[in-house]
């Protein structure tokens, strides 16, 4: 495991200096005013899946939270973009974003649908985002110039996940399911590729299905031993529990969509020994930032909590260097190299983090535990 920093680092809030605030008052993102700028958050807040945008907006609002403490005569705000998970809303949505003059960053889009979507917009406005959380790798191979990712895709995960059934599992057949999402199926489709032949069988279903009698019926039938679900929590919970209720004894094995206690809450105890991989931290490998979070929002902090913490704090360190028009932005985030509390925060050429890893987690006892690293 890479070292881990403390608050006292340079790219943390707590530490940046800014300089020549100017006045206070109206600003816009020209960089003739540094004071009145705004860091946007995009994704969902309501909806399925809320949960896992709520986690990041509170690590994004925490970091900004620590730099206006120090800077209170020239502070930042955060403003919300709520897509409810739909990639449907996110082009109206990003429109917004990028007629608000005063936003200098997206923490965000949280979601690969949603990012599909909304990025090319973001693109052509030249306004710049750090997705916390959205894995299909595709979206590093658009050619959009304003595009980062916090942490790895899912041509990291993908492989991890089939690794973690294989030598952790040791199962010997796989029934693999997907939610049809730009999500979920295309992390579905890269474990399919990586268990091969110990694939018995594929299925798709649809978000906010209910009934997954006919999927239950295919797995049972398949005799696998293990399946893998690429989506998100709310359905996973329900899938979950008709296959328990069914007799269904294998390995239920999801990933990053699913890590949430949203899962265990609607599961309940079919939810136990369930696994879930996910390229995210566990909260106890950056045990400041866990005390803050935990002293802000008096709860741990969640999936992706770090991530969009480190994604905020990259805008703000802009931000405390003097670079505030969009294009001065772009190029310090394309250049930043400073230690994050997730990892040595580093981009190639396509926004893709430098350092990468992927961890599996498991209910244990009612709880998400960290399990171990896929190496």
């Amino acid at each position: 495991m890479r070292s881990l920093i403390k608050f006292g680092a340079p790219v943390l809030a707590a530490a940046l200096v800014i300089t020549g605030c100017g006045t206070k008052g109206s600003s816009t993102a020209s960089g003739s005013n540094k004071c009145g700028l705004k860091i946007g958050f995009f994704g969902a807040l309501t909806g399925d899946a809320a949960n896992l945008g709520i986690n990041i907006k509170n690590g994004a609002d925490l970091a900004i939270k620590q730099y206006n403490d120090k800077h209170s005569s020239c502070k930042v705000t955060l403003v919300p973009f709520d897509s409810q998970g739909d990639p449907s809303q996110a082009p109206a949505l990003a429109q917004k974003a990028v007629s608000d003059k005063s936003v200098i960053g997206i923490v965000g889009p949280a979601f690969s649908g949603e990012s599909k979507a909304a990025d090319p917009i973001f693109a052509k406005a030249g306004l710049t985002t750090i997705t916390p959380s959205a894995t299909n790798p595709t979206l590093s191979q658009q050619g959009w110039k304003t595009f980062f990712r916090m942490l790895g895709n899912d041509a990291t995960q993908g492989p991890a996940a089939a690794k973690y059934i294989q030598d952790v599992v040791k199962a010997k057949k796989v029934f693999v399911v997907d939610d049809s999402s730009e999500y979920g199926k295309g992390l579905a489709d890269i474990v399919r590729k990586s268990l091969g032949s110990q694939v018995v069988g594929n299925d798709s279903v649809q978000q906010k299905q209910t009934d997954f009698s006919a999927t239950v019926t295919k797995i049972a039938a398949s005799n696998a031993d293990a399946m893998f679900y690429g989506g998100y929590y709310a359905e996973a919970a329900i899938m979950v529990k008709q296959l328990r209720q069914q007799g269904w004894k294998g390995t239920f094995v999801a990933a990053d969509g699913v890590k949430d206690d949203g899962f265990i809450k609607a599961a309940g105890a079919a939810a136990e020994g369930a696994v879930v991989t996910c390229p995210c931290l566990p909260p106890d490998k950056a045990p400041d930032f866990q005390s803050a979070f935990k002293a802000a929002y008096n709860s741990d902090p969640a999936t992706y909590s770090a991530e969009g913490y480190d994604s905020a704090n990259v805008f703000l360190a802009a931000i405390g260097a003097g670079k505030t028009s969009l294009s001065d932005v772009n190029a310090f985030v394309k250049s930043y190299d400073a230690q994050g509390v997730t990892k040595h925060i580093k981009f190639d050429d396509k926004g893709e983090p430098s350092a990468v890893s992927v961890w599996a987690y498991k209910v244990t006892g009612g709880k998400i535990v960290p399990d171990q690293e896929i190496k």
